[in-house]
C-alpha cells in the first residue's frame, strides 16, 4: 500500500505520533501482530489481537472526539473496516493474511495517524 514493512516486525521511532499513550498502543498492536505470525494456528494470539485493536481503537477515536479532530468520521470507519477483517478471520491463518495485517497497520499509522499529529 505505499509504506516499508519492516523486518523484523517490530515498532520503531518512525511510527511515533508523540502521544505516549497511542505510542504505547501502537507497539502493542505490531507485537500482536508479530504473535499472530510466530503461531498462525493460535486462536488465542488472534483473539488478544483482536482486543488489542478494538481497545486501541476506542481509545484513539476518544481522542480525536474530544479534540474535535475534523477527519474523525473516515478514520473511525477505517478502524471499523479493519475490525470487521479481523473478526471474520479464523486460523490457522495464512500468509497473505499476516501480510495483509503488517501493510494495513503500517500504513494506517503513517498514512493516517501521523494526519492527527499535533491535533489531539
Amino acid at each position: 500500500m505505499g509504506y516499508d514493512i519492516p523486518e523484523p516486525y517490530v515498532w520503531d521511532e518512525s511510527f511515533r505520533v508523540f502521544y505516549d499513550n497511542i505510542d504505547e498502543e501502537h507497539k502493542g498492536l505490531f507485537k500482536g501482530v508479530f504473535d499472530c505470525a510466530g503461531d498462525k494456528s493460535s486462536g488465542a494470539k488472534l483473539k488478544h489481537l483482536i482486543t488489542v485493536v478494538a481497545t486501541h481503537f476506542r481509545n484513539e477515536e476518544g481522542m480525536m472526539d474530544a479534540a474535535k479532530y475534523d477527519a474523525v468520521v473516515p478514520h473511525k470507519q477505517a478502524h471499523h473496516d479493519f475490525e470487521a477483517k479481523l473478526a471474520a478471520l479464523k486460523t490457522p491463518l495464512d500468509q497473505g493474511t499476516i501480510d495483509f495485517a503488517k501493510d494495513w497497520l503500517v500504513n494506517h499509522i503513517k498514512g493516517t495517524d501521523f494526519k492527527y499529529k499535533g491535533k489531539l
